[in-house]
């Protein structure tokens, strides 16, 4: 207490406190709080009762400080003492404690001479938690460090394979359509250093491409189940060359790895027959459909989604056929139901629904592949939209059998009702017969493919003769 204090209290203008109330003061002024004589001797130990971590001390109370602080300690102890008997009123210190048990725990202490006795009053502060703290950020800063060292770890590893890689690739972001990265090997074949064309458009290193349908085209080639090349001529080389994509998500990235090849050298290690058939799934006017055993589209190709107003590949992938066809499941039973009896299916005249509610007129070619664990169905769609106009002239000197056709082009694409409403009885034998033709006689498809129940279809099937003697 200053000197101004004890004036205080010698002038009784302040109250004397009662002992008890002194230590309970004193004892939840501090985490932990001892009375140390001129000694050394620890006369007095008070834990703060709010603070109980530091758990039942009263075993140091008579014993001497040294046998409860750490060697280091000890010595900054001796010095504060000495400062304290030079007339210095206080002082402050870190010491460590340490007994039998081996525990050992930090506290700041503020250091008081009672000039009474030359004893010690040393108020502490807990700095485990402090402790704690720093130890946690210190062992952040090595996990920081660690995750550091094997980040550029990577890095060097990932440029070294692209400098001395053989293999021209480079990497194109789908969101920019921008070339994020390539090696040596890449920028030599395309005509240019490497400086130079990172963060270039990519279309505009290839002749006659735009970069909505070049990065349209490059993300269908990408998600195809086989990786097919594309041809292309590069801008500035004027060497053609084939680009193989292959997308890849990284850090919420979308990117393309493009690896180029010389279109000549493709041409000499590849099969001249898959490498025309690849030709004309990607660039033929007809559509081609790839789909499994229920219908479920598998694949398709460009002149496909053009037929069906469709956006991309992904757009359709997934999706049932009968989702493109107007008379929906009816159709694609049959087709399904022939093409698995027989193996094959030509010309069979349905029409196909956009994804803009249009309809189109079409013919559709199948193949079943069932030599493999999961066969397929391959669909050629041809636009009949033409031709459909051509067979129907508005001519009144038709021919006697131009109605018959026509009318036997309609069995499919409308109810039998609908036909029949302005026909003849002949007319709709000649339907019944169609029908039955291309269902390969499977009398329960031909049943839907009129909307007729198959008792409706037995009677008209009396009717008409059309029933061997046996049935």
């Amino acid at each position: 207490m200053t000197s101004d204090g004890r004036h205080l209290l010698n002038s009784g203008k302040l109250p004397l406190l009662a002992p008890d109330l002194l230590s309970e003061i004193i004892s939840t002024a501090a985490d932990i709080s001892l009375l140390v004589s001129e000694g050394g001797r620890i006369e007095s130990v008070l834990i703060n009762p709010h603070h109980a971590s530091f758990g039942q001390l009263s075993a140091w109370e008579g014993a001497n400080i040294k046998d409860v602080l750490t060697s280091e300690s000890l010595a900054k102890f001796k010095l504060r003492m000495a400062t304290l008997q030079g007339g210095k009123g206080s002082v402050a210190v870190e010491l460590n404690h340490a007994d039998h048990r081996n525990f050992e725990f930090p506290v700041r202490y503020s250091m008081h001479r009672i000039e009474a006795d030359q004893s010690v009053l040393m108020l502490g502060r807990d700095l485990r938690p402090i402790a704690e703290v720093q130890q946690q950020l210190v062992s952040a800063q090595l996990a920081m460090e660690r995750d550091y060292e094997t980040q550029r770890e990577m890095e060097t590893r990932y440029r070294v394979i692209m400098d001395v890689s053989r293999d021209p690739m480079l990497l194109i972001s789908m969101s920019t359509g921008r070339i994020s990265d390539l090696n040596q090997a890449a920028a030599g074949l395309l005509g240019g250093v490497r400086q130079d064309l990172l963060g270039a458009a990519i279309a505009q290193e290839f002749e006659g491409r735009r970069r909505g349908e070049f990065m349209e085209t490059m993300s269908n080639l990408a998600v195809a189940d086989a990786a097919t090349p594309m041809e292309l001529t590069a801008r500035r080389s004027q060497k053609r060359l084939m680009v193989t994509p292959k997308v890849f998500r990284a850090a919420g990235e979308r990117l393309l790895l493009c690896q180029l090849d010389p279109a000549e050298a493709a041409v000499t290690t590849s099969d001249e027959l898959t490498d025309n058939l690849a030709r004309l799934y990607h660039q033929g006017v007809d559509g081609i459909v790839f789909t499994d055993a229920e219908g479920v589209i598998r694949g398709a190709n460009e002149a496909f989604l053009n037929l069906t107003d469709s956006s991309s590949l992904a757009a359709v992938r997934g999706r049932s056929l009968a989702d493109f066809l107007v008379r929906g499941t009816v159709d694609l039973r049959v087709l399904l139901d022939s093409v698995k009896r027989t193996g094959q299916l030509r010309l069979y005249a349905t029409r196909l629904t956009t994804d803009f509610a249009g309809q189109i007129a079409a013919e559709l070619s199948a193949t079943w592949l069932a030599d493999r664990p999961q066969p397929l169905l391959v669909l050629v769609v041809r636009d009949a939209s033409r031709a459909e106009t051509l067979r129907r002239p508005a001519a009144p000197a038709a021919a006697p059998e131009e109605p018959a056709r026509n009318v036997m082009e309609l069995v499919g694409n409308s109810t039998l009702k609908d036909i029949v409403a302005e026909t003849t009885d002949v007319v709709e034998k000649m339907c019944i017969e169609t029908a039955l033709e291309l269902t390969r006689n499977n009398r329960v498809a031909a049943a839907e493919m009129l909307s007729l129940s198959r008792q409706s279809l037995y009677v008209k099937l009396r009717k008409f003769g059309l029933l061997n003697r046996d049935e």
